[in-house]
């Protein structure tokens, strides 16, 4: 009776189907502060596109001043954080329900490219952070000719 139970059980659950325990912690390593068990959305969310010139990424973070965001890139990695401060209007007003994220994030996203951090751009707009990472050219090798 109980393996009849058993595929239902496993269905509903909320843990990630990996093939092994092995996947479940190299995903661990690979981004610890992004690591989620469970699969709750990391915060904040990411686009992430690429062309042969550029990286772009694109981070949803509405109702954060862009000053209270740093960017930096470190090891082929780029790193972002930062704070949403709860700012109460009023302070009579009786929550009945909070689901708006407050409080500090770090977000660490691994580049697929070389990036020439002399030339990365971010703008902010209506809630949207743009980062654009320009791609190092790469160094071209010389074709060398064989004689016979």
């Amino acid at each position: 009776m109980l393996r009849n139970l058993l595929p239902t059980l496993r269905r509903s659950s909320d843990v990630p189907k990996s093939s092994d325990i092995f996947d479940i912690i190299e995903s661990f390593w690979r981004e610890p502060f992004n690591f989620s068990l469970f699969g709750e959305p990391q915060y904040p969310a990411v686009n992430i596109s690429e062309n042969d010139k550029e990286i772009k990424v694109k981070a949803e973070i509405p109702g954060i001043d862009p000053k209270d965001v740093e960017l930096t890139i470190q090891n082929n990695t780029l790193v972002l954080k930062g704070e949403k401060k709860f700012e109460e209007e009023e302070k009579k007003d009786n929550f009945h329900r909070v689901e708006c994220r407050y409080g500090s994030f770090y977000r660490t996203i691994p580049l697929p490219a070389e990036i020439d951090e002399s030339k990365v751009s971010a703008k902010f707009k209506n809630g949207v952070l743009e980062i654009k990472l320009p791609k190092k050219e790469e160094s071209k090798g010389k074709k060398i000719p064989i004689e016979s």
